[in-house]
C-alpha cells in the first residue's frame, strides 16, 4: 500500500550513500539509483544531488519524507486498529537491546508474556542502540530497548514511539584493596586520576561514560577497550583501571568491589523503548511493551518481585 521507493528514499537519508542504502536493503546500489530516479520523476520535483561521491538530499526530498513518515505512521495504525478486531495477540515479537537490558528487562518480559500470550513468539537480538534504531526502520525488529545517546534519533523523531522504561543508576568498580573498596561512597569526580576500562566504538556506555566525566569535570584516561561486562570486571580485578557499572548489571564473581557513587549530578542510564510510529497500539506490539513496562516495574521494587 505504501510505495516501496519512500522506504528507499527513508534509507538513503538514515545510512547517507547509495552505496549503504543498497547494502542496507538488499539492493544493488543501480537499483537504488533507478528507484530514487523513478520516484523523483512521480513526485515531479529534484530529490538528490551529487556532492562529491556521496550525494546530498534536496529540500523537495525533505518535504516528501515528512510526509512519507506521516504515512508510514498512519498505515501503520491501520494495521494496528484491524489486528486488535482479533481477541488475542499472535505472531511472532521481534525484540531487541543492549545486552544488560535484553538480561535484566527482555528476559523476565518474554517469560510474562508467554505465560499471558501463549500465540506470541519472542524473537531475541542483541544490538547497541543505533543499530536497534536501524532494524525498527527495516522492518527487522518490532520493539527496541534502546539508550539514548549521541547516535540515537532524538525523541522528537517521528519516524518513532518512545517510551520512558527504566532509570539505571550507575556505581565505580574498583578492585577489593582499592582505597575506594573501603568507603561507603565516593564522587565521581575523586576518580579523576584513574585508569578507565571501555570499549570506544560501538558501544552505547562509552558516551555515557564521558558525559559523565565531563559533568564531574575531567575527561576519562582510557587504558583498555573491553566491552563485554565479565571480561570488564575480570580487568578491574587485576587493578587494570575501574569503570562504571550499572546497576541493573549483576556483581560478577570477581574480587572487585561496586562503591555506590554520591554528589551530583549522579551517573544514570536511562533506558526507553522504541517503535515505529503508529504500531504502538498494535495488539502484539502492545502486549511486549506491557511485558517490559511490568518488568521494569518489578526491577525497580526489588529482587523479591523479580521472576
Amino acid at each position: 500500500m505504501i510505495d516501496h521507493r519512500l522506504h528507499v528514499l527513508r534509507a538513503l537519508a538514515e545510512h547517507g550513500t547509495v552505496t549503504a542504502t543498497a547494502a542496507a536493503l538488499h539492493l544493488t546500489p543501480s537499483a537504488v539509483s533507478q528507484q530514487l530516479r523513478g520516484l523523483a520523476r512521480e513526485v515531479g520535483a529534484e530529490l538528490l544531488r551529487p556532492e562529491g561521491r556521496r550525494v546530498r538530499l534536496t529540500p523537495a526530498a525533505h518535504i516528501v519524507l515528512r510526509h512519507a513518515d506521516t504515512l508510514l505512521g498512519q498505515w501503520e495504525a491501520l494495521r494496528a486498529e484491524l489486528a486488535r478486531q482479533n481477541s488475542a495477540a499472535r505472531g511472532t515479537l521481534r525484540l531487541c537491546g543492549v545486552s544488560s537490558a535484553l538480561a535484566a528487562l527482555a528476559a523476565p518480559a518474554v517469560t510474562r508474556l508467554r505465560q499471558s500470550h501463549p500465540l506470541v513468539e519472542p524473537l531475541i537480538t542483541e544490538e547497541e542502540s543505533a543499530e536497534c534504531y536501524r532494524l525498527l526502520l527495516a522492518e527487522e525488529a518490532d520493539v527496541a530497548l534502546v539508550l539514548p545517546g549521541p547516535e540515537a534519533p532524538p525523541v522528537t523523531d517521528t519516524r518513532f514511539e518512545q517510551s520512558p522504561l527504566l532509570t539505571d543508576r550507575q556505581d565505580l568498580l574498583v578492585p577489593d584493596g582499592h582505597p575506594f573498596a573501603r568507603r561507603e561512597s565516593v564522587e565521581l569526580a575523586e576518580a579523576a586520576g584513574e585508569s578507565w576500562i571501555v570499549k570506544k566504538h560501538n558501544n552505547d556506555t562509552y558516551p555515557l561514560l564521558t558525559a559523565a566525566c565531563a559533568a564531574a569535570g575531567f575527561t576519562p584516561r582510557v587504558t583498555h577497550q573491553v566491552k563485554e561486562w565479565y571480561a570488564v570486571s575480570a580487568l578491574v580485578a587485576e587493578g587494570l583501571g575501574v569503570c562504571l557499572l550499572p546497576r541493573i548489571v549483576p556483581l560478577p564473581a570477581h574480587p572487585v568491589v561496586r562503591v555506590p557513587l554520591c554528589g551530583g549530578p549522579a551517573p544514570v542510564r536511562r533506558f526507553l523503548t522504541a517503535v515505529p510510529r503508529g504500531t504502538a497500539a498494535h495488539p502484539l506490539t502492545a502486549a511486549g511493551l506491557e511485558a517490559l513496562h511490568t518488568a521494569a516495574a518489578a526491577h525497580a521494587r526489588g529482587p523479591e518481585h523479580r521472576l
